[in-house]
């Protein structure tokens, strides 16, 4: 099994619960995936900014959601954690679509943290004995590695780091898709 990375392993798993039944299906649609990860490598600040404005309107949704379920709360500190994190859902969703260029700045130095001590707890993982350990060592080294790369070049790297990462991760769901379009049925890791 090859080692992946935390953004890949979310999409190739949202990948394997929308893959179509239908052969020529899954090669049309790896056929798009395989444009759209170009698109986002080649046009890698379009790319970030799609997703930085995806983020923002999820944010807005998820705070929608609190507001929407905050007279379920049951006693008075549950619903006040509901209407504050609504209000930080929706505040922070507002911003994200106001100013997308300084959001973008902002979710890639989240993201070289994020990968950063992502790769901390896959070195410690690693400690432990398991048959994979040699993978889970070899997934945290270069996790830590990429997570230190983003934050050794964080403002300089935003404009590319998440287009190309996002356009990378499409590939990688388009050449899944094109393997799993071989005949026989998709597997899935439920």
């Amino acid at each position: 099994m090859v080692c992946q990375f935390k953004w890949f392993r979310i999409t190739r798993k949202l990948n394997e619960m929308a893959v179509p039944s239908s052969n020529g299906l899954r090669i049309v649609t790896a056929l798009l995936l395989l444009v759209a990860g170009a698109a986002s490598i080649v046009f890698p600040f379009l790319s970030a900014a799609a997703v930085t404005l995806v983020f923002g309107a999820v944010a807005m949704a998820a705070g929608v959601s609190q507001l929407l379920r905050f007279g379920a709360a049951s006693d008075l500190g549950a619903k006040l954690f509901r209407l504050l994190s609504a209000l930080l859902y929706v505040v922070g969703g507002i911003y994200v679509l106001l100013f997308p260029v300084d959001s973008t700045f902002s979710i890639t130095l989240f993201l070289g943290v994020l990968l950063v001590v992502e790769g901390v707890m896959e070195l410690a993982a690693a400690a432990a004995a398991g048959p994979a350990r040699s993978l889970v060592l070899l997934d945290g080294i270069i996790t830590c590695l990429l997570g230190g790369m983003v934050l050794a070049e964080w403002p300089s790297d935003t404009v590319w780091v998440i287009g190309t990462l996002f356009g990378m991760a499409l590939l990688f769901s388009a050449f899944r898709m094109f393997a799993s379009s071989g005949g026989e049925s998709p597997q899935t890791n439920s």
